[in-house]
């Protein structure tokens, strides 16, 4: 979800070490799979109605059936018990206009954004679509058990637990009486097997028990109160003495107070009720992106990244470790300085901008991109018991491309740009001690960006955006942006496996079977690009299934709001309006694939 900070600018220098590919430039592993599947011929289904077979729809999900909506910021997670079940979720649009029409027959954008719920019993190769129970106007047996108390919600997490139980987290904002005010809420739903632990596994995570709110925020209008955002979860799988309890952390924000602190709690009885918050970064002035990583002995470790603040901390990766289930945790450690890469403008007002687009969301670059930022995601292998390792991965400024760009647009400051690449590192938990960062691939043109591992079994699964296809590529512009201020289809998801704790990675591969434009302008009425902040792997084991954004779907079309000769972005939407009375209506074709982001998914290395 959209939430602004601080973008703060220290040049540090990090140690490259390049790590050895033994087979570089396989074969995709399979066929890309949809699992927003909002579109006529495919349809959204009740989670009530997928777990008991009693028929029940609503005007949401007949609007969802049908919609082509938008989906971003996906979450996937494979069944440790059986790896048939993945649930997956996101961002999902797709009730948006489920809200009847203006007075000019444009459908009005009012309705919902909420979690997806994408299940599949196959591996992966299908997955039927639904939502999380308490949705606004979700009247199913379900609905009573969604103790929440918003009308929309975002930044979806997932994570099993080793009995059958699946937990989605989220963040939440919007207020049901349709006032500006912003709850900012955090909560976690639940989902266990209908016949019990000891049931048949392909059941695992199919009925949905219910939701519970981990934190409240502050009530007040455009997210000026206290606010939560930037989730995460994980449950501990070890069979040792914190087995079954779920961790969650998150960023939060005060207002304009400018302080983003990042806060925990830990659930003992499988999501039913959550433990007091608490700060584990009192000391650090602004912090964002949390991670939680479970090792073999349950010791609970959340990284997240520290951003430079007027020279009284460098951009850096942190840590706090926690050696008793998550009761008390010690004061944040260092792991390393980073070099971000922080894609940022300056305005057409002269303010910053972390995105770009037209009209209010013009930017003096004139170049039309998405937001991205660097954060660091990290795991550990809960089947290690010899090593308390902490894996990590992040994406950064590769030392020595920065570059002058010729105009405002940067990702070290206005006017001064740079190549990105995702580096991994191995904390080892017991002594504190890092290796040094280094490149998972060294490949030379094109940016990487929003990474994700996953450890299980001795394995490690890594994904991220890859623009190495990019035509227009250039250090001094935006993913997808040619010289002429056009955009072009520029992003693959790659993946790689580590069999030796990422000492070596092996299995580089291009994930996807087409390439998309990341810049379409399909948000903030049709002005500006949103990509979501993240992508997701699972794995269990050898077994691994990655996520990610992609707008294969998205018919492109011209904005009638803009002279003929104003923008040839190439990044405008399908959409229709008309003049009357000298004013635009609305986009009276929503639903006609102008819209159409979705979330899609394949096997990995």
């Amino acid at each position: 979800m959209k939430h602004s900070f601080k973008l703060a600018i220290l040049i540090t220098m990090i140690l490259v070490v390049p790590l050895t590919f033994a087979v570089a430039f396989a074969s995709t592993p399979g066929p890309d799979v949809r699992l927003s599947n909002d579109f006529p011929g495919g349809g959204y289904v009740s989670a009530y109605t997928l777990a008991t077979g009693n028929s029940y729809t609503d005007a949401t999900l007949t609007e969802c059936s049908r919609s082509r909506g938008r989906q971003n910021e996906p979450s996937v997670g494979v069944d440790p018990r059986n790896t048939s079940v993945i649930i997956g979720s996101s961002n999902d649009y797709c009730a948006v206009y489920n809200d009847g029409v203006d007075a000019n027959g444009a459908p009005i954008p009012s309705g919902p954004i909420w979690l997806g719920y994408y299940r599949s019993e196959n591996d992966g190769g299908s997955f039927l679509s639904s939502l999380v129970p308490g949705y606004p106007g979700d009247t199913s047996p379900y609905a009573a058990l969604a103790h929440i108390r918003t009308a929309s919600s975002g930044d979806p997490v997932i994570a099993w637990d080793n009995h059958g139980r699946v937990f989605m987290g989220s963040e939440s904002s919007d207020d049901p009486a349709g006032t500006k005010k912003t709850f900012g809420d955090v909560w976690v739903a639940r989902y266990d097997n209908p016949e019990g632990e000891n049931g048949n596994t392909l059941n695992d995570g199919k009925r949905f028990v219910g939701s519970e709110i981990v934190a409240k925020g502050t009530s007040a209008p455009n997210l000026l109160g206290k606010f939560h955002d930037k989730t995460a979860i994980e449950a501990d799988r070890t069979g040792g003495t914190c087995d079954g309890n779920v961790y969650f952390a998150w960023s939060r924000f005060t207002g304009n107070a400018g302080d983003v602190s990042i806060y925990f709690s830990r659930s003992t009885d499988h999501g039913a009720t959550w433990s007091k918050p608490a700060n584990l970064s009192p000391n650090i002035h602004d912090v964002q992106f949390p991670d939680i990583s479970i090792t073999a002995n349950g010791n609970v470790y959340v990284t997240f990244r520290q951003f430079a603040a007027q020279g009284k901390q460098p951009d850096a990766i942190v840590y706090a470790k926690s050696t008793n289930c998550g009761q008390t945790f010690t004061p944040p450690s260092m792991v390393t300085t980073i070099t971000p890469y922080d894609a940022q403008d300056v305005s057409d007002s002269g303010g910053s901008a972390r995105d770009c687009g037209d009209f209010s969301n013009h930017c003096q670059s004139g170049y039309t991109f998405f937001r991205r930022d660097t954060q660091v995601r990290s795991t550990a292998d809960q089947k290690d018991t010899t090593h308390q390792y902490v894996y990590m991965v992040y994406d950064a400024t590769k030392p020595g491309t920065e570059v002058n760009t010729g105009t405002t647009y940067g990702s070290r400051g206005s006017g001064y740009g740079s190549q990105s690449s995702i580096y991994f590192l191995r904390l080892d938990g017991a002594t504190g001690v890092s290796t040094t960062p280094a490149l998972i691939n060294t490949q030379s043109v094109g940016h990487q960006t929003f990474p994700d591992i996953n450890a299980d079994g001795g394995v490690l699964h890594a994904l991220w955006w890859d623009s190495r296809n990019d035509p227009c590529y250039s250090a001094t512009r935006p993913i997808g942006n040619c010289a002429d201020r056009s955009t072009v289809a520029s992003l693959d998801v790659w993946a790689a496996m580590s069999t030796n704790k990422g000492d070596a990675w092996t299995g580089l591969t291009s994930l996807t079977d087409v390439r998309s434009n990341p810049n379409y302008e399909q948000f903030g009425g049709r002005t500006v690009p949103f990509a979501g902040d993240y992508l997701w792997v699972s794995s269990v084991g050898t077994f691994s299934y990655g996520v990610w954004t992609d707008w294969r779907n998205t018919v492109a079309g011209v904005d009638q709001r803009e002279a003929s000769a104003e923008d040839n972005d190439g990044a405008d939407v399908l959409q229709c309006r008309t003049l009357v009375s000298g004013v635009f209506t609305g986009d009276t074709c929503p639903r006609d694939g102008g819209l159409d982001q979705d979330i899609y998914g394949d096997l990995t290395p």
